[in-house]
């Protein structure tokens, strides 16, 4: 899509300072700034997190994204910043819509910004020309978007959807003779089969059987009941996004007295708040396998987070420790304090930390990830899949309404993702 109307921002533009009048500005229309701590010889570090916080059942709602960098932001200010520097936290709400994405790319441009952090988004297209027109990097987004695995300023901390899907297949293949996929009738959909059956094909397991699927349905019925059929005693997987607890929902009333299928999934379409409000350990998940990017909640490498939320947060309910996206946000500002303190410098610009990125700054997620690093040698370097350096992921079982860990440790998918199809 090519965007019109922008003029191109080059690293020589001045540095505009947020007035109260603009500040109030970025409130109405969604966004707000975090004030940190004051002091300091060295130049505050500015960023922004955006996400869609909208209402509706349908809606995408990832409002603890942004409430999670304002935690952190917090958190980190009263140790006495990054190396230093203050950081300064603008959020903004995408709405999950193409304009938002939009809007908010260009407010990050137009405040300056050092980079957009652990932020999700669905139209890639729509904030990256943007961003790219400006030279900010864009680190640790939630993989919603193809687009953040292709474009030369992501750095991304997880493989995405993709990862999850090739993910998946490998999981179900150590104990399904045939899986039946249910999955959106959409071009990001239409990439889920080739990444199954190439894991699939892996372990010498049948193909896939594929059933598309509205996103948005208030009954897979028909869906559910192929599914049965073609899975046999084997597996079921759907992957529809907030569509998932409907369509198991349907999938329970269908599935004969005694029968033998296992369900699964991957993170982000089931979660633990899901399978809480589904009943927990009497939810139609318990036993289901589920594939995710990171340890499941419980893992001692998320201990530090949850005490910053606890003490930080302020009994903010929109962070929920065990939702990915808060967790993706935690990793990435991790990422970024790894990036400012290599750095070592009194001023902090969105070039001058995608230049330490591009040369290889390591950062330790304390287990969360592996270590993660975005050189050229250390991506995936696919066309659809180029900007991937982090393509593990966990395997995960709902035992007693709890997400825990299957296996021990993580899986690399690597091969799958080189090896699948996205257009089969």
């Amino acid at each position: 899509m090519t965007m019109t109307g922008w003029r191109r921002l080059t690293s020589s533009r001045p540095h505009r300072l947020l007035t109260t009048a603009a500040a109030g500005a970025l409130l109405v229309s969604g966004c707000g700034v975090l004030p940190g701590a004051s002091g300091g010889s060295r130049d505050p570090v500015t960023v922004m997190t955006w996400a869609p916080d909208t209402a509706g059942a349908d809606a995408v709602n990832m409002a603890g994204m942004p409430a999670m960098a304002r935690t952190y932001a917090r958190w980190i200010n009263e140790q006495g910043g990054i190396d230093g520097h203050e950081l300064r936290v603008l959020t903004c709400n995408e709405q999950d819509t193409a304009a938002g994405a939009s809007t908010c790319a260009r407010r990050a441009a137009d405040q300056d910004v050092a980079a957009v952090i652990g932020s999700y988004s669905r139209h890639g297209r729509a904030f990256l020309a943007p961003l790219e027109a400006a030279g900010i990097p864009y680190i640790g987004g939630y993989g919603a978007s193809a687009d953040e695995f292709t474009s030369y300023l992501s750095y991304p901390v997880n493989g995405g959807q993709p990862a999850l899907v090739a993910g998946n297949g490998e999981q179900l293949a150590a104990t399904c003779e045939q899986v039946s996929l249910v999955r959106p009738d959409s071009l990001v959909g239409d990439t889920m089969p080739g990444l199954l059956d190439t894991s699939l094909s892996r372990s010498h397991r049948p193909g896939v059987y594929d059933i598309s699927a509205p996103e948005e349905a208030t009954s897979y019925d028909s869906q559910a009941a192929k599914a049965l059929v073609q899975a046999g005693d084997g597996c079921v997987t759907a992957v529809l996004g907030e569509g998932t607890g409907t369509f198991f929902d349907s999938f329970r009333r269908l599935e004969p007295q005694g029968s033998e299928v296992r369900i699964s999934s991957v993170l982000g379409s089931v979660g633990q708040s899901l399978i809480n409000r589904s009943g927990g350990p009497n939810s139609p998940f318990e036993g289901a396998l589920v594939t995710g990017w990171y340890p499941d909640s419980e893992d001692a490498g998320w201990d530090e987070m949850r005490q910053v939320i606890d003490t930080y947060a302020f009994g903010d309910n929109r962070i929920d420790p065990e939702d990915p996206g808060v967790q993706t946000t935690w990793i990435a500002y991790t990422v970024l304090k790894a990036v400012v303190e290599a750095m070592d410098e009194s001023s902090i610009t969105a070039g001058g930390i995608s230049v330490s990125l591009n040369r290889g700054t390591e950062v330790d997620t304390g287990g969360l990830t592996p270590v993660l690093r975005w050189r050229f040698q250390d991506m995936v370097g696919t066309a659809p899949y180029g900007r991937i350096v982090n393509a593990r992921v966990t395997f995960q079982v709902v035992r007693q309404g709890r997400l825990t860990s299957a296996k021990k440790g993580f899986v690399d998918v690597t091969q799958t993702l080189v090896g699948a199809d996205p257009h089969s």
